[in-house]
């Protein structure tokens, strides 16, 4: 029998169209939790929510444009709360590469976007979901960060410092949960194969890269009742 360490909890994936949060949305369900899925794209959800049942699992589609939508974002943990009686995990897989270009050269509506995406996001699911991951038995919540923090690349400032802000935020809530159940960490998953990435890098062969479902069981490991660390920032492989 397959092991469900994660049956009947309730994990929201963010991102979870493509890429890294649609793998880990599939690992989470493969071990038991029921996922609410969030992206801009119908159809793309709709594909991983058919692997998730292809696996037994179960998931509800909640489409969500982070730039457009933040007062639905705000919502979404109460919203889950009142409707599933519960909020045990929440994965921030979502993200925006932005453009890369020369720091003095950012334009105000390319800012915009990157700040609703990559920083005000974090904001708004911390604000939405601090209370019924506080109350869950063992609430664990994962941001997707990237070493852009800790070593800052020409070109990539109007991606990396939201990143950075994300990381900051995420830190500060883990200090301020430490004497709750609750544990909040960081995942930098490095270089994987996925359309960020290959639109970041595009002549990059991907298939040298790890592949999103290789990466993802790391990502679910950190959701389990089990995971004691809290505020760290974990590498691919630590």
């Amino acid at each position: 029998m397959m092991d469900r360490p994660l049956a009947g909890s309730v994990a929201l994936v963010t991102g979870a169209s493509r890429g890294l949060g649609a793998a880990v949305a599939v690992e989470l369900a493969r071990l038991g939790a029921h996922c609410v899925l969030t992206a801009r794209t119908q159809g793309a959800l709709e594909e991983v929510d058919d692997a998730i049942r292809g696996l037994g699992g179960q998931a509800t589609l909640f489409p969500l444009d982070l730039i457009r939508d933040g007062e639905k974002l705000d919502m979404v943990g109460p919203s889950i709360a009142q409707r599933f009686g519960r909020l045990d995990i929440l994965v921030h897989a979502a993200a925006l590469l932005a453009k890369l270009t020369p720091t003095a050269h950012i334009m105000p509506r390319d800012w915009q976007e990157a700040v609703a995406v990559n920083l005000s996001a974090a904001w708004r699911l911390i604000r939405s979901c601090d209370p019924p991951l506080r109350a869950a038995p063992a609430g664990r919540a994962v941001f997707l960060t990237d070493g852009l923090v800790a070593e800052p690349r020409a070109y990539w400032g109007l991606y990396g410092f939201g990143k950075a802000g994300q990381e900051h935020l995420a830190r500060s809530w883990a200090a301020e949960v430490a004497n709750t159940p609750l544990r909040v960490n960081l995942y930098d998953p490095g270089a994987v194969a996925t359309r960020l990435r290959m639109v970041a890098m595009p002549g990059e062969d991907q298939a040298t890269l790890p592949q999103p479902a290789d990466v993802a069981p790391e990502i679910a490991a950190l959701c389990l009742p089990g995971e004691a660390r809290n505020g760290a920032v974990i590498r691919r492989g630590g």
